[in-house]
């Protein structure tokens, strides 16, 4: 019995031991990579770099931006997927992480499984743009154009499988239409050819599109919110222009690779939650159609389940697959 309490005691002090170890409280001794999943010029880009000043302050060390696009965010996801769980590599992710998974026959990584949520930093509704030389000015003129010329009309994504590629391809199943659809390495890179007119139209957020929208440089054609915003009141929604199925809801939120001590995810957090609750990161959040948000860990992990089961539906349901 003494010798069995014995064991029993050193293996608390040797948890206890292992506990304080991974969870030094010196977090952070040097720079935190910072991935984002798509090119510079982006949403999450944008959003990335607005809220790292204030880590860096809040963190003491600073937050390397570091931007690893392609596969419809897959080759960065699957870099922080694979880092080692010490902190000191975390991604923004967006909604493309939970649809990928339906999308993509091999994806390498497991959405939920291999990573540690953090928090949400903010959520915004998708906007359909369009080069002001188009013949369209809303929703309904953009379909009866499309419906004259199947196939002909070329849509721009950040990639296929991102959700600017999936936003089109929910628009020709519910509106009944046939567009190009012409992948490119990030929305940054997508928006930039529809704003010089290669490209006629692109689904992205306001994060992305705001100063060519303000310019006049892009025309709004449409939001995906379930009614009109008070920001954009001569914007109509898909649902009123006849296009139901088309409610969508993006966001944004840091993770960190499974295995990060609690600790280490509960001080990256505190930091967070008080950069996004700033004034400056909220007027400029604002400023891009993104309303700020945060989560726990548990609520952002439930999200992250729920969306994956609500996408598997609706890419099986609008037939997409991508091998």
């Amino acid at each position: 019995m003494r010798v069995l309490s014995c064991i029993v005691a050193l293996l608390a002090l040797t948890f206890v031991d292992a506990s304080a170890q991974n969870a030094p409280p010196s977090y952070p001794t040097k720079f935190i990579r910072f991935i984002v999943p798509y090119a510079p010029g982006g949403s999450s880009d944008v959003l990335a770099r607005t809220i790292s000043q204030k880590l860096n302050d809040a963190l003491g060390q600073t937050l390397v931006i570091d931007n690893r696009p392609g596969a419809g965010s897959m080759i960065g996801t699957d870099i922080a997927a694979k880092s080692p769980a010490d902190g000191y590599t975390i991604i923004l992710s967006d909604m493309p992480h939970t649809i990928n998974p339906s999308i993509y026959a091999k994806v390498p990584y497991d959405p939920i499984r291999d990573f540690a949520p953090v928090t949400l930093i903010g959520v915004s509704p998708m906007f359909l743009f369009a080069h002001p030389s188009l013949q369209a000015t809303n929703i309904k003129e953009f379909i009866a154009l499309a419906k004259t010329q199947p196939g002909k009309i070329a849509i721009a994504s950040g990639g296929t499988g991102a959700t600017t590629h999936l936003m089109a391809e929910l628009l020709q199943t519910h509106a009944g239409i046939k567009l190009n659809h012409v992948p490119y390495k990030g929305a940054g890179p997508a928006l930039s050819d529809v704003v010089a007119g290669q490209v006629p139209a692109t689904f992205t957020s306001m994060a992305t599109a705001a100063p060519f929208a303000k310019s006049g440089r892009l025309r709004i054609l449409g939001v995906t919110t379930s009614k009109r915003m008070a920001a954009f009141p001569d914007v109509p929604t898909f649902e009123e222009s006849g296009v139901s199925g088309m409610v969508v809801e993006h966001w944004w939120g840091v993770m960190a690779p499974a295995g990060v001590p609690k600790a280490i995810i509960d001080k990256l957090r505190a930091a967070i939650v008080n950069a996004v609750n700033s004034p400056e990161v909220r007027e400029r959040f604002t400023a891009l159609s993104v309303e700020p948000r945060t989560t726990t860990p548990e609520q952002f992990r439930a999200l992250l389940a729920s969306d994956v089961k609500r996408w598997a539906k609706v890419v099986k349901d609008a037939g997409i697959h991508i091998e």
